[in-house]
C-alpha cells in the first residue's frame, strides 16, 4: 500500500554525523518537524536550528535561523581571515529573503554601513600587507549590503551623509577594484531612486566628470552601471535642472564617448546595456517635451524673427527692392506671397504645378513633428522591461533635428509619388508614418543609413507590401468557408491550448524587478509534466535552456489556484509607487492569487511570453484563451488548414449558397437490381 500523500521522504544532513533518510509528515507545523530532526540528533534547542537547501542557493526553509546570529558575531571577529570567511558567506546567504530578515533585525545593517565607514581606514594602515585581503573585505561587505538592500525591507532614508560620501569615493577613485566599485555604483544608483533626499546628496558628491573614465574602459558592466547612475541623476533631477544636466553631458560628449566605447566596441551590447542606453535615450528626447507642448505666441517677438529669418533664407536668392518709400508696397505684396509659398520652400520644384497639388510645409511640418514624437514615446516614462534604443541616435547631437530634416524631405517625396492634393493629406501621413516606422525596425547604425533605408521604401514599395500582407491575411467570407471555420475552430483552439501548456512546462525565466529597478537576479518557473505543480526558485544567472524541475525550490499546486490577475489589477502593481506604473509594465504584468491573502507575481520578459502564460494559466483553471496572440495563432492556423483542405477547389468558384434541391422525379421505377 503506497504511502499517504503528505508524507515524503527526505535526505537530511549533520556536519559530521551520516545523513539520514527521514519521513516528513507536511501536515506538522515547521516547528515540530524541526524538533523530530533535532532530536533525531540529540540537539538541543531546536528553535534555534534551521532546514537549508543542499543545492547551490543554500536558502533557508524557516523564518528563523541561527545562522544569522552566529554570522553577526563572526564579522566582528578580530582574526582577518575569520572576518573575510563570515562576509564571504554573508554575501552569499544575504540573497535569502528569510535569512535576510534575521540578520537585519539584528541592526545588521548598520553594523555593515560602520564598517564601511569606520573600518576601512583601520584597514587601510596595513594595506601593503593585506590589500588583497582588504579588497575582498570591502567587495564582500558591499555585496551583503546591496543584497540585503534590494530585499526592501529597510528604507533607503537611514544612510548618513558619512556613508554616502565613502561610496562616492570609491566611485571617484581612478584605480579600484572591479567589484567594489561596481557595487558602489549599485548603490549610488538604488540611493538616488530610491529617495529624494539622498539624490541631493549624491548630486553633490559625484559629478558627470568623475564617471566619464568608467565609460572609456572595457568592462561592459561598469559602463552599465555607470549609464545607469547617469540615468537615475538624469531622471530624479528637477524639471529646471534637466536642461542644465544635459547641457553637461554635452560639454562632456558623452554621447561621443558612449557611441565610441559602448556602441560601437568590438563586443555584442547584452540586454541590461541596451536597456540603459534606451532609458538614455527617452530621457534625452523627453527635453523636448517641454517644446512639444508650447503653443507658437504670435506676440512673441523670438519666434516671430525665427520665422523672418526662415523666409529671408528661403527667397534671399530672389532680388530684394530698394529701401524706397515707393516700393514699400512692393516689398509687402512679395512678402505676402513668399509666406504664402511658405506652405513651403521643399515644394519650390513643383512650383508649376497648381496649389492644391503643393506639399503644404507648414502644415505638414508640425503633423511631421508629432507623429515623430508620437513614434519615439516623447513626455512618457521609460519602460522598466524596454531594450529598444536606436544607435543613430547616438551618431549627432541634435538627432530629433536631424531625424526631422529626413522624414521632411521623404515626406515631399512621397507626396509627389502619390500626386497628392490637399484633401490626401492624412493618406500622406499615414504612409510617411509605415516608412518610417518598417525604417526605424531594422535599426540602422547612422541617420545616412536610416535615410538609405527609406529610399528603398517609396510609395510603390509600400503598396506592395501592403498587397502581399493583405494577401497572406485573405479572409474567406463565402457562407460555405465560414461554415468550415466553425467547425474546425474547436480543433485548433485545442491545438493552441496543448502549445501554451507545453511551453509552460518548459519554463520561463523571469526578472526580479523591485524600486532599485532591473537587477541581475532571475528566478525561473515552470509547469509539471502533469500539469498539476507550478515549480518555481531563484537562480544565480540567466539559464541556458530548461531547469530541471528538482532544482526549482518551491512550488504551487494547480488546484490551489483561485486566479488569474492582470495588469493594475495585480497586488504588485497596486502598491505605493510600484514601478512607476509604467504603461508598459502593467501591460507585462500578472499574477497568481491562491489561498486567502498570498499570491506569485509576474512581470513577463515579453508580450509574447506574457500571452503564452497568461492563455497557459487560464487553460488550467479551465477559462477562455483571450489573448491577442491567441487570436493571431487562430487566424493564422484556421487560414493555413482551411488553405490546406480547399486545394483542390482551386480555380474554382464556390457560391454563396447552396445548389437547389431538384425536383422530384415523376415516377420511381429506376431501382437498381443488383442480382
Amino acid at each position: 500500500m503506497p504511502p499517504p500523500a503528505d508524507i515524503v521522504k527526505v535526505a537530511i544532513e549533520w556536519p559530521g554525523a551520516y545523513p539520514k533518510l527521514m519521513e516528513i509528515d507536511q501536515k506538522k507545523p515547521l516547528s515540530a518537524i524541526i524538533k523530530e530532526v533535532c532530536d533525531g540528533w540529540s540537539l538541543p534547542n531546536h528553535e534555534y536550528f534551521a532546514l537549508q537547501h543542499a543545492d547551490s542557493s543554500n536558502f533557508y526553509i524557516t523564518e528563523k535561523a541561527q545562522n544569522a546570529q552566529q554570522l553577526h558575531e563572526r564579522i566582528q571577529s578580530s582574526s582577518m581571515d575569520a572576518k573575510l570567511e563570515a562576509l564571504k558567506d554573508l554575501a552569499s546567504l544575504s540573497r535569502d529573503v528569510t535569512f535576510a530578515q534575521e540578520f537585519i533585525n539584528l541592526d545588521g545593517i548598520s553594523l555593515l554601513t560602520q564598517m564601511v565607514e569606520s573600518g576601512t581606514e583601520r584597514y587601510q594602515k596595513l594595506q601593503k600587507i593585506m590589500k588583497p585581503c582588504f579588497g575582498d573585505m570591502l567587495s564582500f561587505t558591499l555585496t551583503a549590503f546591496v543584497e540585503l538592500m534590494d530585499h526592501g525591507i529597510v528604507s533607503w532614508d537611514t544612510f548618513s551623509v558619512a556613508f554616502i560620501k565613502k561610496i562616492a569615493s570609491f566611485v571617484n577613485k581612478s584605480a579600484i577594484d572591479i567589484s567594489i566599485l561596481q557595487r558602489s555604483l549599485a548603490i549610488l544608483e538604488s540611493m538616488v531612486l530610491n529617495s529624494h533626499d539622498l539624490y541631493q546628496k549624491v548630486a553633490q558628491e559625484i559629478t558627470i566628470g568623475q564617471l566619464i573614465p568608467h565609460l572609456q574602459g572595457s568592462d561592459q558592466e561598469i559602463q552599465t552601471y555607470t549609464i545607469a547612475v547617469i540615468n537615475a541623476l538624469f531622471l530624479k533631477a528637477p524639471d529646471d535642472r534637466r536642461q542644465e544636466m544635459a547641457n553637461i553631458l554635452a560639454q562632456k560628449q558623452l554621447r561621443s564617448i558612449i557611441l565610441t566605447h559602448v556602441i560601437r566596441a568590438q563586443r555584442a551590447i547584452n540586454n541590461e546595456m541596451a536597456h540603459q542606453l534606451y532609458v538614455l535615450q527617452v530621457l534625452t528626447f523627453n527635453l523636448l517635451e517641454d517644446r512639444m507642448m508650447t503653443k507658437m505666441d504670435p506676440q512673441d517677438q523670438a519666434q516671430r524673427d525665427i520665422i523672418f529669418e526662415l523666409r529671408r533664407i528661403a527667397f534671399d536668392a530672389e532680388s530684394e527692392p530698394n529701401n524706397s518709400s515707393g516700393s514699400m508696397e512692393k516689398r509687402k505684396s512679395m512678402y505676402t506671397r513668399d509666406y504664402k509659398k511658405l506652405g513651403f520652400i521643399i515644394v519650390l520644384e513643383n512650383s508649376s504645378r497648381e496649389d492644391k497639388h503643393e506639399c503644404p510645409f507648414g502644415r505638414s511640418s508640425i503633423e511631421l513633428t508629432k507623429m515623430l514624437c508620437e513614434i519615439l514615446k516623447v513626455g512618457e516614462l521609460p519602460s522598466e522591461t524596454c531594450n529598444d534604443f536606436h544607435p543613430m541616435f547616438f551618431t549627432h547631437d541634435r538627432s530629433f533635428e536631424e531625424f526631422f530634416c529626413i522624414c521632411i524631405q521623404l515626406l515631399n517625396k512621397t507626396w509627389k509619388e502619390m500626386r497628392a492634393t490637399s484633401e490626401d493629406f492624412n493618406k500622406v501621413m499615414q504612409v510617411v508614418k509605415e516608412q518610417v516606422m518598417r525604417a526605424l525596425t531594422t535599426k540602422p547604425s547612422s541617420l545616412d543609413q536610416f535615410k538609405s533605408k527609406l529610399q528603398n521604401l517609396s510609395y510603390t514599395e509600400i503598396l506592395k507590401i501592403r498587397q502581399s500582407e493583405r494577401m497572406n491575411q485573405e479572409d474567406f467570407q463565402s457562407r460555405p468557408i465560414l461554415e468550415l471555420k466553425e467547425k474546425i475552430q474547436p480543433e485548433i483552439l485545442e491545438l493552441i491550448k496543448q502549445q501554451r501548456l507545453n511551453r509552460l512546462v518548459e519554463g520561463t525565466c523571469f526578472r526580479k524587478l523591485n524600486a532599485r529597478r532591473r537587477q541581475d537576479k532571475f528566478w525561473y518557473c515552470r509547469l509539471s509534466p502533469n500539469h498539476k505543480v507550478l515549480h518555481y526558485g531563484d537562480l544565480e544567472e540567466s539559464p541556458q535552456g530548461e531547469v530541471p524541475h528538482d532544482s526549482l525550490q518551491d512550488k504551487l499546486p494547480v488546484a490551489d489556484i483561485k486566479a488569474v490577475v492582470t495588469g493594475k489589477d495585480c497586488p504588485h502593481m497596486k502598491e505605493k509607487g510600484a514601478l512607476k506604473q509604467n504603461k508598459e509594465v502593467l501591460e507585462l504584468a500578472f499574477s497568481i492569487l491562491y489561498d486567502s491573502n498570498c499570491q506569485l507575481n509576474f512581470i513577463a520578459p515579453d508580450k509574447h511570453e506574457y500571452c503564452i502564460w497568461t492563455d497557459g494559466l487560464n487553460a488550467l483553471l479551465g477559462k477562455d484563451m483571450m489573448s491577442d496572440l491567441t487570436r493571431n495563432d487562430l487566424d493564422t492556423l484556421l487560414s493555413m488548414e482551411i488553405k490546406l483542405r480547399l486545394l483542390d477547389l482551386e480555380n474554382i468558384q464556390i457560391p454563396d449558397a447552396p445548389p437547389p434541391i431538384p425536383k422530384e422525379p415523376s415516377n420511381y421505377d429506376f431501382v437498381y437490381d443488383c442480382n
